[in-house]
């Protein structure tokens, strides 16, 4: 039995089989599948996410147009990185930004991460974060 987190997003895909091609070469697993219905429900690492064919019939508030998901990015946690960018390197994959190393304030402390942007084949904006440490606010560490 698969244990769902609090918030899992289901993304709306224009041609299901090439999005999953796309998240099954960065290492999600499929958990279940509903061919009749064109949706999949795909893990990685803790992180959850659906994804659902197009059709007349669902959740469609407004007409959709590449890219898909305009005003949201997901963050999503990866132990390590490197096999991610690898993968799409493997296959030409663009990036929509290069690995960089981030520095944030959150509450006391600076998080530290290693990040990377790239949008699936529908234009979803992913962030595959890969987290380096903490330091408490005031230690000379660079901030972007």
């Amino acid at each position: 039995m698969v244990e769902f987190n609090a918030v899992v997003p289901e993304l709306t895909v224009s041609d299901l089989e090439k999005s999953l091609e796309f998240y099954l070469g960065l290492g999600f697993k499929v958990e279940y599948r509903r061919p009749e219905s064109g949706f999949v429900f795909l893990s990685r690492e803790g992180a959850q996410i659906m994804l659902e064919q197009y059709h007349l019939q669902g959740w469609n508030v407004a007409e959709l147009t590449q890219p898909f998901g305009r005003g949201i990015n997901f963050q999503i946690e990866a132990s390590d990185i490197a096999p991610l960018l690898e993968a799409l390197q493997r296959v030409n994959y663009p990036l929509y930004r290069p690995q960089q190393e981030r520095w944030r304030r959150v509450g006391n402390e600076q998080i530290a991460e290693i990040e990377f942007l790239v949008q699936d084949p529908d234009g979803y904006l992913l962030r595959f974060s890969q987290y380096l440490g903490t330091h408490p606010i005031g230690e000379n560490h660079a901030q972007p």
